[in-house]
């Protein structure tokens, strides 16, 4: 009889044998190995990029069956910290749970009052974006304090922060990095840090993007090294986005930079307590820091005594939260695993697949206005001009957002009607202007204050009435890129 070392060992064999034949569609791009029929092939938006290795890691885990957030979830979370420059990244089922167990972690009664988000207390964010980045401050009875974006970018009107800003009430800003472009980090570092408010970066759509400072004004900000893996210049500090705030979030559903199917994280960028306050909050609210499966970890097990309870009551039952249990699977964190080995090849093919999209609807601007990285001024084939910040950006594209001219001759709908007739897949930029969702329509006539607003949005309108995003990931093909390309000049010239 075989041993069972050796019966594993067939099995993942087989496994990889399997994968190989049955997701050929998956791989990546430049790996292509399904011919692509234009009009026939679907040309996806967005989608998962793997192959054996991510099928063996799954099966793998699952025939050791530990199942809950296990050894592979350790590793997972040392390895994406270790890749940032973070102190810890703590992994949750989805980057929805992130963006809740981060802005939760800030409302806990151990930290100090003037730093602790409590009911009515005012968090600033912007109008156009994923719901699931405002959420979360409602969901945990703070206000959100809605400022414009500005369409060229997606990101954030940093200009209005001032305006936006409340003494006593302003306890933190959260905002995205919108598709994989990063928001004017400098300036919204230099205010959080002038009125001592916690910054949360939404990374989930922009793993890999990085910002630079010139090294002063860095330093004036605390900052004194590169991430890791980043080359120093003298120059500039350049670091990862979701690594200059307090807390950044991160989302591995299948669209996004790596997937792990369902899955997001957290990252604790340099106050290790929050990592203990967001662990809570993820697991139940309990006080325990014990891992599943490990007890008394502390030495004290049955020595606490907190709340009302009798001394000696169990810490692993000891509850100083209202939390949720929101662990992904450690077959997942294997996926995972396996998927950040292949991030870098990952982030240079949307870089890349971005740029052959710029350079092939180049000529259309009588119709398209095209994004531009924060602190860019311009775009030519060689590259972006720069303001005179002094600040860098270098993005790890989600996607590869257009926006119709007012005066085109047809409308961003039609647009979209037209590139989802011939199987191209695009959307519109999340849920636009969120101010004009149903649910915040309905909140604002339920409770008028439950949200604050600043000025007008005409930005956020911008994008929502004429903006949409093609894919950029890295399963597309030069095939798939130049039948976009064609598909869309013959759309304006038909017009």
């Amino acid at each position: 009889m075989p041993t069972p070392a050796e019966l594993k060992a067939e099995i993942l064999r087989l496994t990889r044998a399997y994968s190989e034949l049955m997701h050929r569609a998956n791989r990546p791009g430049a790996d292509a190995a399904v011919p692509f029929e234009p009009g026939q092939t679907t040309v996806p938006y967005a989608g998962r990029v793997f192959n054996a290795d991510e099928v063996e890691a799954a099966v793998g885990s699952t025939l050791d069956f530990w199942l809950t957030l296990g050894p592979e979830g350790a590793a997972f979370e040392a390895e994406l910290a270790a890749l940032l420059g973070v102190k810890h990244s703590l992994l949750v089922n989805s980057g929805s749970s992130a963006n809740l167990v981060a802005l939760s972690a800030l409302t806990t009664h151990k930290l100090p009052a003037h730093k602790r988000i409590q009911p009515g207390d005012e968090v600033i964010t912007v109008a156009a974006g994923f719901p699931t980045t405002v959420a979360p401050i409602l969901q945990c009875g703070a206000v959100p304090v809605f400022i414009d974006n500005d369409p060229a970018t997606g990101n954030v009107r940093v200009a209005q922060l001032a305006a936006a800003f409340s003494a006593g009430k302003t306890k933190a800003v959260m905002i995205a990095h919108a598709l994989g472009n990063p928001f004017d980090l400098g300036t919204v570092l230099e205010f959080c840090r002038k009125h001592d408010l916690w910054l949360i970066e939404d990374n989930c759509d922009a793993l890999g993007c990085t910002y630079s400072l010139p090294v002063a004004r860095a330093k004036a900000l605390g900052f004194t090294e590169n991430s890791p893996g980043l080359p120093a210049d003298g120059t500039y500090i350049t670091r990862y986005t979701g690594t200059w705030g307090d807390l950044s979030t991160q989302s591995f559903y299948p669209p996004h930079h790596l997937t792990m199917g369902e899955g997001g994280a957290v990252n604790i960028v340099h106050r290790p307590p929050l990592k203990t306050y967001a662990e809570s909050f993820r697991d139940w609210g309990r006080d325990c820091w014990c891992a599943s499966g490990k007890d008394d970890t502390c030495g004290k097990r049955f020595q606490w005594q907190l709340g009302e309870l009798p001394k000696g009551y169990d810490h692993k039952y000891i509850y100083s939260h209202l939390g949720y249990n929101l662990k992904p699977l450690d077959p997942q964190a294997a996926i995972g695993r396996q998927q950040l080995k292949k991030l870098p090849a990952f982030i240079e093919a949307r870089k890349r697949n971005w740029t052959t999209l710029r350079a092939g609807l180049a000529d259309l601007a009588d119709v398209f206005d095209f994004s531009l990285p924060t602190h860019a001024t311009g775009w030519t084939p060689q590259g972006f001009a720069w303001d005179a910040t002094g600040c860098r950006t270098d993005c790890s594209w989600f996607g590869f957002m257009l926006r119709v001219k007012s005066t085109a001759p047809f409308s961003h709908t039609e647009l979209a009607q037209h590139l989802d007739q011939r199987k191209i897949g695009n959307r519109m930029f999340f849920g636009g202007n969120l101010l004009r969702q149903p649910a915040f329509v309905q909140l604002k006539q339920d409770r008028p204050s439950a949200f604050r607003v600043v000025g007008e949005f005409p930005g956020a309108d911008e994008i929502m009435h004429r903006a949409l995003f093609l894919g950029t990931y890295p399963g597309l093909t030069a095939a798939m890129l130049d039948y976009e390309i064609a598909t869309i000049r013959a759309f304006v010239r038909s017009r």
